[in-house]
């Protein structure tokens, strides 16, 4: 685990990346892990899916936290201030409804996010900032998912870690319940988590979700191999590999693929590689695990926290749930 100060100068391979590529694309079935998705075009890319009328999920958790940010904050302070910490923050777009809600509350507020995409940080900063005076953003550069550290709080001050978005979604069950461990370990009695989830609906709704008739999603999914061109000195050709989204109802959850079109053999120098590919094969970049009523409880409860409230929307299609540290 690292924490840079903004902004990074440069471009260099990190361990991380060469290890999971490496990695995945030697395994059979290949794969890759999400988080490379987010250099800036990615950051980009996903800002767009998330206003597409097929992609319920953002403006549905909206809709839960414009209703209730105030309950949500009030429930989470008690008596005492708040300082807000994000996980995985990207544009920070949701959050906003959360910290004008802790301003009216309390005036001021440190918001901490936390991003490994170093533009989206910059951009949240510079936004937030200027449209809530009174929220102080400290952007950090990190990897959570290997682990997180955290400032203490101060006296008379609680945290509040947002996990929200359904990003829990693309771990698999174990892994969900080490990160949620993590963060559970690195918070303090009378601290809270507000994780967000995706609840499982019709296959029809989940699956154009994850493949808008726009193509954006697709765009989203190959810039994984463009980045590995610029990055590693691959030579993927992007359009010689198809997007696919799977609803695998066995696991719960929505997978995205890209499948090879023609045989191929792919050079990645940086890394000394050559992979062959077979006309069909894939590799799995993402997985969206879906859950029933209640398993985002029992979830955070088997990592420690205390559930307290849930909120979803009208048609239960998505759960907001806030849990304590005792």
């Amino acid at each position: 685990m690292t924490t840079t100060a903004l902004p990074l100068n440069g471009q260099q391979i990190s361990d991380p990346t060469a290890s999971a590529v490496s990695e995945g694309l030697t395994s059979r079935p290949k794969w890759l892990p999400s988080w490379l998705f987010y250099d800036a075009e990615g950051s980009r890319l996903f800002d767009q899916i998330t206003e597409l009328p097929e992609y319920y999920l953002t403006r549905t958790e909206r809709s839960i936290l414009a209703a209730h940010a105030g309950e949500i904050i009030a429930q989470a302070a008690g008596p005492d201030a708040l300082r807000i910490v994000e996980l995985g923050a990207g544009s920070a777009d949701k959050t906003r409804l959360l910290l004008s809600a802790a301003v009216d509350r309390q005036d001021t507020v440190c918001y901490e996010p936390v991003d490994v995409s170093v533009s989206a940080l910059e951009a949240a900063r510079d936004r937030i900032e200027q449209e809530i005076p009174g929220v102080l953003v400290s952007p950090r550069v990190q990897d959570y998912t290997h682990g997180i550290h955290l400032d203490a709080p101060t006296p008379g001050q609680r945290r509040l870690v947002l996990y929200i978005g359904s990003s829990i979604g693309n771990f698999d069950p174990e892994e969900a319940q080490r990160l949620l461990e993590n963060v559970q370990a690195a918070l303090a009695p009378g601290d809270s988590l507000l994780l967000g989830v995706d609840l499982v609906k019709e296959r029809n709704i989940l699956l154009a979700a994850y493949d808008d008739a726009a193509g954006v999603t697709a765009a989203f999914n190959r810039n994984v191999l463009v980045r590995l061109n610029r990055e590693l000195g691959a030579n993927f050709d992007p359009e010689a590999f198809a997007h696919r989204a799977v609803w695998n109802r066995f696991r719960s959850r929505i997978e995205m693929h890209l499948a090879n079109l023609l045989p191929q053999t792919v050079q990645i120098p940086a890394l000394d590689l050559r992979i062959d590919f077979t006309a069909g094969e894939t590799i799995h970049t993402e997985s969206s695990y879906k859950y029933r009523p209640g398993q985002a409880e029992e979830l955070l409860t088997d990592a420690g926290f205390t559930p307290t409230t849930t909120w979803t929307d009208e048609n239960k299609w998505f759960a907001v749930c806030l849990a304590r540290v005792e």
